[in-house]
Parts: C-alpha cells; sequence; structure tokens
C-alpha cells in the first residue's frame, strides 16, 4: 500500500513540476513579446491560479512520497 502511495506521489509532483513549467514558458513569451502594462498584468493575472496549483499539487505529491517512505 505504501510504495502506491510513493508512486502516486511521485506522479502528481510530475504532474504539478509540468504545470509549473508551463507557467513559466508562458509568462517568458509574453515576456518576449514585449507586451504593455495593462496586457502583461491580465497574463500574470491568468497565470496565477495556474501556478499555485501547480506549487500545491508539487507539495502534495512530495508529502505522500515523504509518508510513504517513513511509514512504509
Amino acid at each position: 500500500m505504501f510504495e502506491i502511495m510513493i508512486w502516486a506521489g511521485a506522479a502528481l509532483s510530475l504532474v504539478g513540476l509540468a504545470g509549473l513549467v508551463w507557467c513559466i514558458l508562458r509568462v517568458v513569451r509574453a515576456r518576449r513579446a514585449k507586451l504593455d502594462d495593462d496586457d502583461m498584468r491580465a497574463v500574470l493575472q491568468s497565470v496565477l491560479p495556474m501556478n499555485m496549483a501547480a506549487l500545491f499539487l508539487s507539495a502534495i505529491g512530495l508529502m505522500l512520497v515523504v509518508i510513504g517512505i517513513i511509514l512504509g
């Protein structure tokens, strides 16, 4: 059971990491486009919820891995 918890946590962390990479790429593209201040703010506001969700998934996944290792 704990092995499943470890692998599920690792998968969840990888999904979170992929979300963080997507957020970084989206902001880099917006910076390269030399958007004006209002458009850049709109892009950043649209990326922020995804960034927070990706961080949350990564943290939960890492917690699952650690708990699985400690209890297993």
